[in-house]
């Protein structure tokens, strides 16, 4: 008999990846999209498809299952411009209440939730799930409205309404990625990179990380959160081999921390003037100048979770660029 799974964020980044390892588990497979949603990389799952919105209560009620088996709960903006602060609010904190009311009412098994290490906050220190987070980096609404809604999860879990997981990616590379560091490696190839930020952290590929949401669902504890880590590097590393994989020069030192944040507010403030979506804001600057490491063991031993060489991860998100024409 196979099981249920209702789906938000499918036709992102980690949710078309999610679909495709459901699907090949045998899941029955129902997903909330918007209609301006693009499905190309999930076009070929066999799923039912409900027209919807995380920000619409009354469309999640209507599209999730009676007692389906689980809800993962992808959806979320990532965004780093304090001008759509309101709409992330929106999306992150009351998204997640409406799908966990929805949840809980519909009776569903399994609650899967998707956050970001970042949530920890800024420390000098490796995290792993036990560690005391810190409100450094809540001036940045990602920061804050990820842990708002991981914490009304976790909430929910202590109260006895939800069995609910929470996992926490960190920066998240492979095939798929359209808006996070594929902008980067799109500079490269055009030689637009400006300059190389001082920070570092782990690395995980989308795959692994997906294989993770369903194996949450059959093993993960009730009410624990895991970090999804991997390889620690600098920006400036993960720059370097994508410039020699796409034969550009880049940057041999990085930036200094407050020349980067210059040409952040220097770019902000002309976004203001042309309404553009800045390609670096303050918000981005901060969170990749500092370093952000994590412990993963935790995911590895109870959720075999995998890690991937850096150049590999590269390597097959440039390929998937080049196949998508993304590059130019």
């Amino acid at each position: 008999m196979s099981r249920t799974a209702f789906v938000t964020g499918a036709s992102g980044f980690v949710g078309s990846h999610l679909l495709h390892v459901l699907h090949n588990e045998g899941w029955n497979i129902h997903l909330l999209a918007r209609s301006t949603s693009p499905m190309e990389e999930i076009q070929e799952i066999p799923c039912e498809l409900h027209t919807g919105d995380v920000t619409d209560a009354e469309s999640v009620i209507a599209a999730i299952p009676d007692k389906a088996d689980a809800v993962f709960h992808v959806a979320a903006s990532t965004n780093f411009w304090s001008k759509k602060n309101a709409e992330q609010t929106r999306i992150n904190v009351e998204g997640a209440r409406n799908l966990l009311e929805a949840a809980v009412s519909a009776q569903v098994g399994r609650f899967i939730h998707t956050s970001s290490f970042v949530t920890w906050g800024f420390t000098d220190k490796e995290i792993n799930e036990d560690s005391v987070r810190t409100d450094s980096s809540d001036w940045i609404n990602y920061v804050r409205t990820k842990h708002l809604s991981e914490q009304m999860v976790l909430r929910a879990t202590a109260s006895g309404l939800m069995d609910a997981v929470v996992l926490n990616p960190a920066n998240v590379l492979g095939p798929g990625d359209r808006h996070n560091w594929s902008r980067m490696f799109r500079l490269i190839k055009q030689r637009r990179l400006p300059g190389a930020p001082p920070g570092g952290g782990n690395f995980c590929d989308v795959r692994e990380v997906a294989k993770a949401h369903v194996r949450a669902y059959h093993a993960g504890r009730t009410g624990n959160k895991y970090l999804l880590g991997g390889e620690f590097a600098r920006i400036l590393d993960a720059i370097t081999i994508a410039g020699e994989l796409l034969d550009r020069p880049v940057p041999k030192k990085p930036m200094p921390a407050w020349l980067l944040m210059s040409a952040a507010r220097l770019v902000t403030t002309m976004a203001m003037f042309s309404g553009r979506e800045p390609d670096l804001t303050p918000e981005a600057a901060v969170m990749t100048s500092h370093d952000i490491i994590c412990d993963s063991s935790k995911a590895v031993r109870e959720l075999g979770y995998r890690s991937v060489p850096l150049r590999d991860m590269i390597r097959d998100t440039i390929e998937w660029m080049e196949e998508k024409d993304l590059l130019q």
